[in-house]
């Protein structure tokens, strides 16, 4: 069957429709999404799918779900993916790079922006998602981390709704009072306890951390995720991302925030209030039950992900971070502390070393010594104008290059 049927049926959508574009599709987070949506295909119409270079993932999605545009962020991919569809006669337009992007994020038909394209890739395309006054579903956490202010700002100017996706942050999100909107402080809330499993190295010792491979940073034991964000779950960056996250989100301090390390993943989360009490979001380790909460909020959909048996849990066991054996941990708290471009600064340098790890050009424990050694380097600037915290996360990047560069020169030149 070819898309021109489908794509027709669009004049004829029930008012009770909601248009989705899925920034990241064929991520684990836009994989998870589309599961959720096809459960509830009367209620959800798919309007735009974008990848970066996995263009045989995105066909098949389009080849299931007739979007009308898909967006390959890498022109070659885009030019191959052209083709594909051009060969199965399906009536969907193919856009690529920054632009296509920016198209499909603030398309007229699309109701809700699922953002969960990994790293500071994700966040122009977010941000005009935001600009454009759209339910923003927020996977991708770069875009607080590096500019929080203005995606707050602009937020509350342009009346868009930013729900959080992460599990954590959701479970904080449905943990807060009624009438809560995001960016703003609620004054009954005491402290937010951010849950964290630990990664699949809590119990190792900090000699043994030297020798991690990719292929074990990538192994966790509780959550499937793509190799950049498993990498930061193992190095506990993961957390400190949130952390700045949840301070933007949640209009708290840093030291609001207590991250505690919870091996069993069922508790995602915690909030204090004023009065002693502490409420928590429970349930199974499953992408798929803050993405439904995100989508029909403050409605409740089926998303596919079973019960909890708390008796099968029998236990759950929670203990402090080691901020020794992790500084990332500490990098990020610091980073959330000195405020200004100092976030951006740390997330550009941490998604250079963690690419350098992946192609083992450092090792595990070099990553926050690149980390440290940009933060050193590049005073932050308190100028929240977009383009200067862009120019930081640039400058941020080139010396995280340079610094591995150099690393490795010595390296090579003490071998020889």
């Amino acid at each position: 069957m070819t898309i021109t049927e489908p794509n027709k049926s669009w004049e004829r959508l029930d008012h009770g429709s909601r248009g989705v574009t899925v920034l990241g599709s064929t991520g684990s987070i836009g994989i998870n999404t589309l599961d959720v949506l096809a459960r509830h295909p009367d209620r959800y119409r798919i309007v735009a799918l974008t990848a970066n270079t996995q263009v045989d993932r995105l066909f098949d999605q389009c080849q299931r779900f007739l979007p009308q545009k898909a967006v390959m962020l890498d022109s070659r991919a885009a030019a191959r993916l052209k083709e594909k569809i051009r060969n199965q006669k399906l009536d969907i337009d193919v856009l690529s790079g920054a632009d296509g992007l920016n198209a499909v994020a603030t398309h007229p038909r699309s109701h809700i922006v699922v953002a969960a394209i990994v790293g500071a890739a994700g966040l122009l395309p977010t941000l005009n998602a935001v600009r454009a006054g759209k339910r923003v579903l927020l996977a991708n956490k770069e875009s607080l981390v590096v500019s929080g202010h203005v995606f707050i700002e602009e937020a509350q100017r342009c009346g868009a709704e930013l729900l959080p996706v992460d599990s954590e942050h959701n479970a904080i999100f449905q943990c807060m009072p009624d009438g809560f909107s995001a960016g703003t402080a609620a004054p009954s809330v005491r402290r937010i306890f951010l849950t964290c499993s630990g990664g699949p190295f809590r119990g190792s010792s900090q000699e043994s951390l030297v020798s991690v491979t990719p292929e074990q940073a990538c192994a966790h034991p509780n959550w499937v995720m793509g190799r950049k964000i498993s990498v930061d779950s193992a190095t506990l960056m993961n957390k400190g991302l949130e952390l700045i996250e949840a301070c933007w989100l949640f209009g708290v301090s840093p030291d609001q925030i207590e991250i505690i390390i919870h091996p069993q993943s069922v508790i995602h989360s915690l909030v204090e209030y004023i009065d002693g009490s502490v409420l928590a979001q429970l349930g199974n380790p499953d992408m798929r039950t803050p993405i439904a909460h995100a989508l029909a909020w403050p409605e409740r959909i089926e998303s596919g992900v079973k019960s909890l048996n708390l008796l099968e849990v029998a236990r759950l066991d929670f203990e402090s971070p080691d901020l020794t054996r992790f500084p990332c941990l500490r990098l990020a708290y610091d980073a959330a502390r000195g405020g200004g471009t100092m976030p951006a600064i740390l997330n550009a340098a941490n998604e250079v070393a963690v690419q350098a790890f992946l192609d083992r050009r450092i090792g595990f424990t070099d990553i926050p010594l690149v980390i440290e050694h940009v933060l050193s380097e590049i005073p932050a600037s308190h100028d929240n104008r977009l383009e200067v915290v862009l120019s930081d996360d640039m400058r941020a990047r080139d010396v995280a290059v340079n610094f591995i560069a150099s690393r490795e020169r010595r390296v090579s030149q003490g071998a020889t």
